[in-house]
């Protein structure tokens, strides 16, 4: 096998803004695959680095990747090597599906590949003022979406809550998620929750910073929301480690981003580990381009959820991929008749 790696800047439509930063552009990475005996055919996957974020947020991180496409076959035969490196690990996991289906970036044959089923998805609220965080609820509302999630933790907390009531008294039957990236304090954490709670809210992902297990049981076992983790899985690569951590904490949620869990097999141990504690879950993409969200896609269209899944990331840039994956209102499918449009440079 040969291989090689590409750089991509993919820019925002809008500022994203997190508790944690203000982002306008996203630097991501691509490998291709192919054997010298069949030049036609190439596997493609995306290593979408995280900044400040994934556990391979490393200088030597370009490094890295030339020195996997050099040895490509031993890394496409044990992915689990690269444990260390969970972008780089989903994009080879990616890229060996790929080129074993014949290049025709279907990596999980299913229904929904073939365009006979979609998969309901959630409505991304990023942070922003609250008039344009308004903006965004009344646009999201108007497409038809059943479950929003909005990011909360970057301004004034009164006016979230108010901008929360907002919302309930405009519809009052949808499902609400929040997403506070580590946001509060633990000694406030309970206290905010509480507040949060009239709001009739499905869940909030990761109230205070990861790393705290003991702070965090005793939120999970207060809170009147239930609790999902979210960054508190990211560097937690061995089975057993896993389970530990989820027995310890016990979360109601946990979700599942492959490129920072480290791919579909390091993710479906989590989901395994999940399952021996009745901890529940859902898949959300990470910022990745169309390559990236259409493996995660496909991985997540296999387990056949009713669960709204957080794969709502393909509208956030200008200059994405153009690829078959489709929205429409809240449903966001696979069409088997369109078209990738792969720059060369990739």
């Amino acid at each position: 096998m040969k291989a090689v790696w590409s750089k991509y800047r993919l820019n925002f439509n809008f500022t994203a803004v997190t508790s944690r930063e203000r982002l306008t552009v996203k630097d991501t990475y691509f490998i291709k695959i192919w054997d010298p005996g069949r030049n036609e055919i190439h596997g493609y996957g995306e290593a979408a680095l995280f900044k400040g974020l994934s556990c391979d947020d490393r200088p030597d991180y370009e490094e890295k990747l030339g020195k996997v496409c050099r040895d490509i076959d031993r890394f496409v035969e044990s992915p689990s090597l690269l444990a260390e490196w969970p972008s780089i690990r989903f994009a080879v996991e990616s890229a060996k599906l790929d080129f074993s289906q014949g290049g025709k970036h279907i990596l999980f044959p299913s229904d929904w590949t073939a365009g006979i089923s979609t998969q309901t998805i959630n409505g991304l609220i990023w942070m922003g003022d609250s008039h344009t965080m308004r903006q965004r609820i009344t646009n999201k509302l108007a497409e038809g979406f059943s479950c929003i999630k909005i990011k909360i933790g970057g301004i004034d907390f009164e006016k979230e809550l108010k901008l929360l009531g907002e919302l309930r008294d405009m519809a009052p039957d949808i499902t609400i998620r929040l997403d506070a990236n580590g946001a509060f304090n633990p000694d406030e954490a309970v206290k905010r929750l509480q507040d949060l709670s009239v709001f009739n809210i499905h869940s909030i992902e990761q109230p205070i910073k990861a790393g705290q297990w003991d702070a965090m049981r005793n939120i999970c076992q207060k809170s009147p929301i239930p609790i999902a983790l979210d960054e508190e899985l990211i560097g937690i690569n061995d089975p057993s480690a896993k389970f530990r951590m989820l027995d310890s904490i016990h979360p109601h949620y946990i979700i599942l981003k492959p490129t920072l869990c480290g791919g579909f097999q390091a993710s479906e141990e989590w989901i395994e580990a999940a399952g021996k504690l009745d901890i529940g879950w859902w898949a959300t993409s990470a910022l990745e381009s169309n390559i990236g969200l259409n493996a995660i896609a496909q991985w997540t269209a296999t387990f056949k959820s009713a669960m709204p899944q957080g794969l709502g990331t393909g509208q956030l840039y200008t200059n994405n991929i153009p690829s078959p994956l489709t929205l429409e209102s809240e449903r966001l499918g696979y069409d088997p008749t369109g078209i990738w449009q792969i720059p060369s440079s990739i």
